[in-house]
């Protein structure tokens, strides 16, 4: 199947510090694939040198068979870029800032016109076509962000933490399309904080740390191979449960008082609990994404 990306080896270092170490990754042609990670986990600089828009370091990426390194206009020609931080042109209206995007394609002027004003009805952004970016709420300008990267009919969409800060509403609107351009076939590679998000949209996902991969695969997938079925949440730890972890052996994780416990079976593990600590506060949910994140890149927060 042909291939929209494909990283060899890739690095990239500021001085003494290595933000990424030698990602390899593939992404096929109509997928939409999330990579996920704590802050500093290189995913937003592994994103920027696919996109073009940091030097590579080391190694090669390839984006349509096309090596970014050689031929980045053509790259840039192909693929629509939804950045995490809002690089609007203040000075300009809102279908403005859209116009002058499209003269960076050669998109002739009328054309130009009808696909902006079909990309402000579609996030729901008519109203505001003649109002200053400054007048926007921060929802708003994220919209505004994702229909400017649209704007050329990108083959490849990257979207870095496109929902980051707003309200449910606005993130259902951006889900939606999200889903209606993977129907049309255009290939998606999405950074996120949000697990949900990753779940509801993710062919598969790839969890970097310390600019590395260290898991790839569907949602479903890893859900099962590293969390279970199941996680029993203890709280209020009594002595005899806590060495009854220890003597089974049980996938656990600690965090502020808080007992995790990762299993094929929490039914099973909630009855041995009870026999020996009836009283013991504790409750059995199914395993998420979120769960394979925090048992893999752990719970402390990162800086």
């Amino acid at each position: 199947m042909e291939l929209a990306i494909q990283t060899q080896a890739l690095a990239k270092q500021y001085g003494e510090v290595q933000a990424v170490r030698g990602v390899d990754i593939t992404v096929r042609v109509g997928e939409c694939v999330g990579v996920l990670g704590p802050n500093g986990a290189g995913k937003t600089t592994t994103v920027k040198m696919i996109a073009c828009f940091l030097p590579i370091t080391s190694g090669d990426v390839r984006v349509f068979g096309l090596d970014v390194k050689t031929h980045p206009r053509k790259v840039k020609a192909q693929i629509g870029v939804c950045h995490q931080e809002n690089n609007l042109d203040p000075d300009f209206t809102v279908l403005k800032n859209l116009l002058v995007w499209a003269r960076y394609f050669d998109i002739p002027r009328a054309e130009a016109k009808r696909r902006s004003e079909e990309l402000l009805a579609a996030m729901q952004l008519t109203e505001k076509a003649q109002v200053r970016i400054e007048a926007l709420s921060g929802g708003m300008k994220r919209r505004l962000v994702l229909a400017r990267a649209l704007l050329n009919r990108p083959r490849l969409l990257i979207l870095d933490e496109p929902t980051t800060g707003l309200d449910p509403q606005a993130r259902q609107l951006i889900w939606q399309r999200v889903r209606r351009l993977r129907e049309e076939g255009v290939t998606i590679l999405l950074t996120t904080h949000y697990m949900e998000e990753a779940s509801q949209l993710c062919d598969r996902v790839i969890l970097m740390d310390e600019g590395r991969v260290l898991l790839e695969g569907t949602p479903a997938a890893l859900i099962a191979q590293e969390a279970g079925s199941s996680v029993v949440e203890i709280w209020n730890v009594d002595p005899r449960v806590r060495a009854l972890v220890e003597e089974r052996e049980w996938i656990a994780q600690e965090e502020d008082g808080r007992l995790y416990l990762y299993e094929r079976d929490g039914e099973e593990i909630a009855r041995s609990i009870v026999e020996i600590a009836p009283d013991q506060e504790r409750l059995i949910r199914q395993a998420t994404l979120e769960d394979v994140f925090l048992l893999r890149a752990g719970r402390s927060l990162r800086e």
